[in-house]
């Protein structure tokens, strides 16, 4: 597929403080991009804004809030006279057994990471519209297949694959296009913050290669990027994801084998294992529900 030149489009980035949104942005302004940075940590957006190539701005945004997220949309078409690619990339995870888990925190990965993408979506939409404009979906290995003490992850970013193809198939023959994007274990806070628990951190190296390492920011981000300057309705940030589709079906079952052998195996130190919110605001997302950062037991 062909890629079309970047420069001097206009793009929204969700989650944009650190990780995958942090390089997204650094990323798409070294190819001419202005970039718009939506967040909840207002102090890191101004500083990624500050080191970015081309002309940016930040706001200050929960994406699970209707009212707010369309005030972004209309005051980032004013800053910017229009609205070319918006990237939906916030995101938290939660860790442990679903039987001990925080209601609360399991519905918020819900709501950031589902919710906050169609909120996300539903105030660009009409932008796009105007510009034909494209659509990055951000999903993970875990709408590919399920893991173990990752309910509500995997549950929201099954979730968000299956609404944006939906979407695709609505808004394509008006010139929209919608990509999802695959991530394995990349080097981020979401990661590095559920590994600071024992117990998730050797859960996660015994599963099967090549789902059990960590993967580089860098690498990964370039083939979103590229997934964007191709319009691309599909786009691996690790290489072998692309073969995980044809076998999908058989995953379940898999998974499921190595993660009962696997609890049997960690027996009492699952016992009230919670990891907190993590990932691009979650540190920011938990002190605002809990009034703590909160990790492991």
């Amino acid at each position: 597929m062909s890629r079309v030149s970047l420069e001097g489009r206009v793009a929204v980035v969700t989650g944009a403080a650190r990780g995958v949104g942090e390089l997204m942005a650094r990323k798409l302004s070294a190819r001419g991009v202005r970039v718009a940075l939506v967040g909840l940590e207002p102090d890191e957006l101004k500083q990624v804004s500050a080191r970015l190539h081309s002309d940016s701005d930040h706001w200050h945004a929960d994406v699970t809030d209707h009212e707010a997220m369309a005030r972004v949309a209309a005051e980032v078409k004013e800053r910017f006279g229009k609205v070319d690619i918006v990237v939906a990339n916030a995101g938290v995870a939660t860790g442990g057994p679903f039987v001990d888990s925080d209601p609360d925190a399991w519905r918020r990965v819900i709501e950031v990471n589902l919710i906050g993408s169609a909120v996300t979506a539903r105030a660009f939409l009409p932008a796009l519209l105007e510009t034909r404009g494209y659509l990055l979906q951000i999903a993970s290995l875990a709408a590919l297949t399920p893991a173990p003490m990752m309910s509500a992850y995997c549950a929201s970013k099954s979730g968000v694959e299956a609404y944006a193809h939906s979407l695709r198939g609505e808004v394509g023959h008006r010139g929209v296009k919608v990509g999802v994007g695959y991530l394995s274990w990349t080097d981020t806070d979401m990661v590095r913050g559920a590994d600071r628990d024992d117990v998730m951190r050797e859960l996660r190296q015994r599963l099967p290669w090549p789902s059990n390492k960590t993967y580089p920011l860098g690498p990964a981000v370039d083939r979103l990027v590229e997934g964007v300057e191709r319009r691309a309705a599909h786009v691996y940030g690790q290489w072998w994801l692309r073969g995980m589709q044809g076998v999908r079906g058989y995953l379940p079952a898999i998974i499921g084998t190595v993660g009962q052998r696997e609890m049997r195996r960690f027996g009492d130190r699952l016992d009230g294992l919670r990891v907190g919110l993590v990932g691009a605001g979650g540190a920011a997302d938990e002190q605002r529900r809990t009034g703590a950062t909160t990790v492991g037991k």
